[in-house]
């Protein structure tokens, strides 16, 4: 089947992906804008639902630092919001600029204490593998 695309701009791609059912985003240049992140996001949460997914890939490698304030957002309303809409796996593909991969941390141990299963990868193809893999 063909992927569903749910959000394409041109900072980010979001598609759901039904022969493998997971979500995909793929950031295509820095967002800087915690706007331009939020919107997509929101939108990945009610397609999670709606196609009862519980699998999430990004490849975040072309994004750049995430804001204090996008990272407070994301702690307190989407992830216990996507949480609670099923969401159960997530494989990141992280920017290689330390910078940028270093404030995905506190996103990642929130997750993680919230029981979401993740693993960090450099590799797109090696992403796609451990979530396909990932069973509940």
């Amino acid at each position: 089947m063909l992927p569903i695309v749910i959000v394409d701009n041109e900072f980010l791609t979001l598609q759901y992906l039904p022969d493998k059912k997971m979500l995909y985003h793929t950031v295509h240049k820095p967002i800087v804008d915690d706007e331009a992140f939020k919107v997509p996001l929101d939108a990945g949460t009610e397609a999670l639902k709606k196609y009862g997914v519980i699998k999430w890939l990004s490849d975040d490698r072309l994004n750049g630092p995430l804001s204090p304030t996008f990272l407070e957002w994301s702690a307190k309303d989407w992830q216990p919001r996507t949480i609670a809409g099923g969401w159960k796996f997530w494989a990141n593909v992280v920017p290689s600029a330390m910078v940028a991969a270093g404030t995905l941390m506190p996103v990642i141990d929130n997750l993680f204490e919230m029981g979401l299963r993740m693993a960090l990868f450099s590799d797109l193809d090696k992403a796609f593998e451990w979530l396909e893999g990932a069973k509940v």
